[in-house]
């Protein structure tokens, strides 16, 4: 059997004495497996992601990803390499002034010369339906492009695990059938965190819920 992607074992993280999120949360994720998790607002579903890339530290238990346990800063650099994660707001992603500045801005920090990084990029928005894009002004994009352009961002970068944060929210119904059409074309393992049930059932090949800092 494959080895799991991503292992959580007994993990506990607070946001301080008063604020307790996960408690003794154990999860896996499987090679190929697209897993949803639901749970209310403030249950920790972005915490748990944000540690998994190491943007929150463990603070008890154990986190396995690609093999290997990940603990302080240096263990992250590879799974941020490996694992692409699109944030709940683009607006939280995009920071370069133009479509194609953003979406070359991972290659290029990856080492990729700039005629790889042009043919990253141009094959990356093709495949996303955002071709003529690459000098459109970032800002002035609706909501359902901006969206788009920050997944092109991720998948730039060529990731093994992709790791979803709300990603329907905000969107029109046009805008969120062309992203589910997208992602189900992907071939990666991903994580899908979401309030949209219709969404997780669509996507996901099974559902895990997070209450009182638990996933079941």
């Amino acid at each position: 059997m494959a080895e799991a992607l991503i292992v959580f074992r007994a993990v506990d993280f607070a946001y301080g004495p008063e604020r307790p999120v996960l408690r003794q949360c154990d999860f896996r994720l499987e090679p190929g497996e697209r897993l949803a998790i639901a749970g209310p607002n403030g249950s920790g579903k972005t915490t748990l992601l944000h540690l998994i890339v190491g943007l929150l530290r463990l603070q008890r238990g154990e986190i396995e990803i690609f093999g290997k346990p990940r603990r302080k800063e240096g263990d992250f650099h590879e799974v941020r390499r490996r694992a692409g994660l699109l944030f709940q707001e683009a607006d939280d992603q995009l920071f370069c002034p133009t479509v194609l500045e953003d979406v070359a801005f991972g290659p290029l920090n990856l080492g990729y010369d700039r005629d790889a990084v042009r043919r990253i990029v141009a094959q990356t928005l093709e495949e996303l339906g955002l071709a003529g894009y690459e000098h459109r002004i970032t800002y002035q994009l609706s909501g359902g492009e901006k969206r788009l352009v920050a997944l092109a961002a991720v998948l730039a970068m060529q990731p093994e695990v992709l790791l979803f944060d709300e990603p329907t929210a905000g969107l029109d119904e046009t805008s969120r059938r062309r992203l589910l059409e997208i992602l189900l074309g992907l071939p990666q393992s991903m994580i899908v965190v979401s309030h949209d049930w219709e969404f997780r059932e669509a996507i996901a090949g099974r559902t895990l819920f997070l209450r009182e800092g638990r996933l079941d």
